[in-house]
């Protein structure tokens, strides 16, 4: 990984008074991903079986405003209450990596969502007057608060 792409990784954590196990099957189960994520709206299995595997995979429905987008995500981890993780590609171009790292804690467990931009230079210089969003690190790092609060709210009242 280049130097400047290490810059733009995130990780937010947050810790959840619930055990890892129940918060790694909320993010293990893509088509919920729409309930806590504030730019997901939708996913669903692409593979038959439809369950988290390494190598599964599942397509996101994404809004921004009135942009909509469809990506498909391929499972590079599942790791029962430790990691969840998956690709994401655009038009068969791979743009970001996200995981879910989950450690024990007292009263519950910490949990760490990850992102690392993987768009090509060109892809990433488009992109921001298409999405109209200039610093994507920043943006995402305010949706991942967002879907962390969500994600400890369903874990903590279940």
């Amino acid at each position: 990984m280049t130097p400047d792409r290490q810059a733009d990784d995130v990780v937010v954590t947050r810790a959840i008074e619930a055990p890892a196990e129940a918060v790694y099957a909320l993010v293990s189960d893509v088509t919920r991903m729409g309930e806590w994520s504030p730019e997901t709206a939708s996913c669903r299995w692409v593979d038959a079986g439809g369950s988290a595997e390494v190598g599964a995979r599942f397509r996101g429905s994404n809004r921004r405003g009135p942009l909509l987008w469809t990506t498909t995500c391929t499972v590079t981890s599942a790791d029962p209450g430790r990691r969840f993780a998956f690709t994401v590609t655009w038009a068969r171009v791979p743009i970001s990596d996200w995981a879910y790292d989950l450690v024990p804690a007292a009263g519950g467990c910490t949990v760490s969502e990850s992102w690392t931009d993987r768009r090509p230079a060109a892809m990433r210089l488009a992109s921001v007057p298409v999405m109209g969003i200039a610093d994507r690190a920043e943006h995402n790092r305010r949706g991942m608060e967002v879907t962390l609060s969500a994600l400890a709210r369903a874990a903590e009242t279940t």
